[in-house]
């Protein structure tokens, strides 16, 4: 593929010991389609310590969708992964289209109408991404790279595998083996019965935490429970707290929250710092669902496969979850409602090519975690069996965010190297 930039920046920051080589290329909106000329910025930063600027290259795909990478100061801001990543590789930080620095979804974009916002929105996807990333590699001068997939960046990664493979030297994933054909429907299904299993082991551990979560659910049903911003917390909110439950202290946040007084400032604060979705990035909630519809409308899946008993029992958690009245009840959603209800509707391609994600023959190594309620652990070890050259750390030691954890990726790159394991 040859790239088509219109124009390219770039900007060089020192910061301690690193360097930090700031690129911007301006690319088409729509790839593949010469008649429209459309374009967006993506951004990039490019990451490398003193004594490895000639280190081969490792571009993080972020997990999201509808996050920014993030910035490579030193802690508490930079990754905890970064340092392990920075002793083999220049680190690649892109923004996803429509994130951060790379021409951002915003409020102020919905000046121009929900049909012209859902369309700009249906050319953000993964496959779009991977189009980004072969201008980027490209303009860097690098006939080959490595890439870090987390979460949804995992699922770019696939989209990657399915139709540049030739461009990758190593993949590494956590928490994103992705399925590559199976339906929204079976996927949230699944994951209803992850954060069943995960709502009960928290309540064994803390049981009184039950008949709390019940009274805040009668609050939330008789409308009493507000957060600072406005927002009358609805039953689906509140339950959608227990997404801290997929992360390695997760369990901490949820048990802080239960501790308080539910009339209190700080209850108020603390749950909606809680709950998975918020204004900051609204790509995240519009377009979530999206994420795993290949060939697929969603139609707001994750309502329509609730079970029962979640119906039923308001002190069982969810995830990630979405809700389709959230676009009348949370502020911050109101503004995109039509948005949102556009793209339930949108009947998306496929992103995804089981077989050429098969004959790839992709070398590296991925996370899979087996208590994951975000991506499924039975769907994860279907799409691994078809990368024998990826090899599968499979641990219950670390929730989705495991790789936040810092010992994950030095792992994954000792696997992908055939060095024994530190």
């Amino acid at each position: 593929m040859t790239a088509t930039i219109g124009a390219a920046r770039t900007a060089v920051r020192h910061m301690q010991d690193i360097t930090v080589e700031e690129h911007t290329l301006t690319l088409p909106l729509v790839w593949g389609d010469d008649a429209d000329t459309r374009t967006i910025d993506v951004f990039a930063a490019v990451v490398s310590r003193s004594g490895g600027e000639n280190l081969p290259y490792l571009v993080f795909l972020q997990g999201g969708p509808g996050h920014e990478a993030p910035r490579p100061f030193r802690s508490p801001s930079a990754p905890s992964w970064l340092d392990a990543a920075l002793t083999e590789y220049r680190v690649v930080l892109l923004d996803q289209r429509g994130t951060g620095r790379s021409t951002p979804v915003g409020d102020g974009d919905l000046s121009r109408g929900a049909e012209a916002v859902a369309e700009h929105l249906s050319h953000l996807r993964a496959d779009a991404i991977v189009r980004d990333c072969e201008a980027l590699r490209e303009h860097l001068g690098a006939e080959r790279w490595n890439v870090l997939g987390q979460s949804f960046g995992g699922f770019t990664t696939l989209a990657y595998l399915s139709t540049d493979a030739s461009s990758l030297d190593r993949v590494y994933i956590t928490g994103g083996l992705s399925t590559l054909y199976r339906s929204p429907d079976e996927v949230y299904a699944l994951c209803y019965d992850k954060m069943r299993d995960a709502s009960e082991r928290y309540y064994h551990r803390f049981p009184a935490h039950r008949d709390r979560m019940r009274r805040l659910a009668d609050l939330a049903l008789a409308g009493d429970l507000t957060l600072p911003d406005g927002e009358v917390v609805s039953l689906s909110r509140l339950r959608s707290a227990g997404s801290a439950l997929g992360t390695d202290d997760g369990w901490q946040t949820l048990w802080s929250l239960l501790e308080l007084d539910p009339a209190s400032n700080a209850f108020r604060h603390d749950l909606a710092a809680a709950m998975p979705y918020g204004g900051r990035n609204p790509l995240y909630f519009v377009f979530h669902e999206s994420s795993y519809a290949s060939g697929h409308a969603t139609r707001w899946s994750a309502e329509r496969v609730e079970p029962a008993d979640f119906a039923a029992d308001p002190t069982l958690f969810t995830g990630e979850h979405i809700r389709r009245d959230w676009v009348d009840t949370v502020p911050a959603f109101r503004p995109w409602r039509d948005v949102a209800l556009a793209l339930a509707e949108h009947e998306w391609p496929r992103i995804y090519d089981a077989a050429a994600v098969q004959a790839s023959g992709a070398v590296g190594a991925a996370a899979v975690y087996v208590n994951d309620v975000y991506v499924p652990f039975e769907f994860s070890m279907e799409t691994a069996r078809l990368l024998p050259g990826v090899r599968t750390w499979v641990t219950s030691e670390h929730e989705h965010n495991g790789l936040r954890a810092g010992a994950v990726l030095p792992r994954l790159i000792d696997l992908a190297h055939d060095r024994r394991v530190r």
